[in-house]
Order: C-alpha cells, then sequence, then structure tokens
C-alpha cells in the first residue's frame, strides 16, 4: 500500500514539475482557466505524505476511520506476534531425528528425553510427549503423538480467528460510512432545497474516503492472513512426517 501511495505520489510530482516547465503564457492561459472552472483550484498545494493522509484521515470523518485504522493496527500486531511464533517454532527436523535415534540406539531413553527438552518447537514437544509413553507400548505412544500434535496446532492457529475478524469489520465500517456520507449529502441538499454540486460532493467524499480505506485494511491483512495459513500448513505437514518417523523409531527400539 505504501508503496503504491509513494509511487503515485512520485508521478504525480514528476507530471507537476513537467507542467511547471512550460512557458509562461500558456501556464497563465490554462490557469486563468482552471480557476474560473474549478472553484477549488485554489485550494490545491504541495503537502508532505503524511499530511495528505492525515488530510485525508479528517475529511472521511474521525470517527469512522479511527475504527478502521484501530482493525489494521490491532491486526498487523496479530499478524507480526503469530509470524514471530511460527518462525521460531520451526525447526531442523532431521537434526532432531538423528539425536533421538542415535539416543535410543544405545537404550538411553533419558538422553533422548532430554535432546527433546532442549529443542524448541512444536515437534520437540510431540517428540518427548511420546517419548514420556515408550514403557506403555507402541500404541499408547502413537496416542499420545496424536492429542498433543492437535494441541500444539491449536497454538499455531491461536490469533486467526481475530484476523479473519478484522478483515471482515474493516469493509463494513467503511461501507457504514459510505452510507453515512450520503445521507448527510441528501440532508444537506434538503436543507438547501436545491441540488449544488458541493453539497453533494461533500457526503459523497466521505463515503468514498471511508470506504477505501475500509478496503485497504482488508487486502492487507487477507495478504497476512494466507501468509500465516501457508506457514502454518508447511509446519504441520513437518510436524505429521516426524511423528510418523518417531513412531517408526519406537517400534524399531522396542523390537
Amino acid at each position: 500500500m505504501f508503496l503504491a501511495v509513494a509511487g503515485a505520489l512520485t508521478l504525480s510530482a514528476n507530471i507537476y514539475a513537467a507542467a511547471q516547465d512550460e512557458p509562461t503564457s500558456a501556464t497563465e492561459v490554462v490557469t486563468s482557466s482552471d480557476d474560473s472552472a474549478n472553484p477549488f483550484a485554489g485550494a490545491k498545494s504541495d503537502q508532505p505524505l503524511h499530511q495528505a493522509l492525515k488530510a485525508k484521515f479528517i475529511e472521511g470523518g474521525a470517527g469512522f476511520m479511527a475504527t478502521v485504522l484501530l482493525c489494521l493496527i490491532f491486526g498487523l500486531a496479530i499478524a507480526i506476534e503469530r509470524i514471530i511464533t511460527l518462525s521460531l517454532a520451526q525447526t531442523n527436523n532431521k537434526k532432531l531425528l538423528n539425536s533421538v535415534e542415535e539416543a535410543l540406539s544405545k537404550g538411553d531413553v533419558e538422553a533422548a528425553k532430554e535432546v527433546c527438552r532442549n529443542t524448541r518447537g512444536p515437534v520437540a514437544s510431540i517428540f518427548y510427549q511420546g517419548l514420556l509413553r515408550m514403557d506403555q507400548g507402541v500404541e499408547n505412544v502413537e496416542k499420545a503423538v496424536v492429542s498433543y500434535g492437535s494441541v500444539q496446532m491449536a497454538k499455531l492457529e491461536n490469533g486467526l480467528t481475530w484476523i479473519s475478524l478484522f478483515i471482515g469489520i474493516a469493509p463494513m465500517l467503511g461501507f457504514m460510512g459510505t452510507v453515512i456520507g450520503l445521507i448527510q449529502a441528501f440532508d444537506a441538499i434538503e436543507v438547501a432545497g436545491d441540488i449544488s454540486p458541493a453539497l453533494v460532493a461533500g457526503g459523497m467524499k466521505v463515503a468514498l474516503i471511508t470506504t477505501v480505506g475500509g478496503l485497504i485494511v482488508a487486502i492487507i491483512l487477507q495478504l497476512f492472513y494466507n501468509y500465516l495459513v501457508s506457514k502454518i500448513d508447511t509446519i504441520t505437514s513437518s510436524m505429521e512426517d516426524a511423528s510418523i518417523s518417531l513412531v517408526d523409531l519406537v517400534v524399531k527400539y522396542q523390537k
């Protein structure tokens, strides 16, 4: 979003600079004609990006734009926390399996448990729960791995429901601002007793700004949501493969 806004501002600045390089006489003619045709021409001025965004934020209505902004802030905070958590959850499963296999080949179950305790991530936690029940048979180990795998899956998916909630709320708030902007426009027309472009434009501007704000927030959070879902799927696949390998190691050790 920020790259798109920056590109648009850069393009408009280049066009503006090119227009300034034109002959003075032609510029004066165009300016005089534009001023007569456009009553808002005198209000145009070069503004920094943060001031332009602030102006649009105020024009869209502080109440609705603030709620849309809060959806973006909370959604990004949860998404960033999930990205960090999922990044820490990824481990070298092959190295972990080799260490556990080496300890089990020596008949040292406690050493295998110690390796799992010293390794971060859900795979190591699942291994530890399975090794705790090695003396209870392969079936109990498999049940423990499956049950604790479900617990780890729930931990990985924690927070995604809030992100999906903000994805749904942000456009709805924008559409609500659209409806309110149209109501304000019709109220202004009713009070004035005449249809004036200035009256209609004021309400329509509020409507469009809130709608665009809500859609932008939803698009940004949707990108993060899909990225998190794909990352969780990758971790889940590695957990399932590692769990099968652990059961095979237990069968081999008990034989």
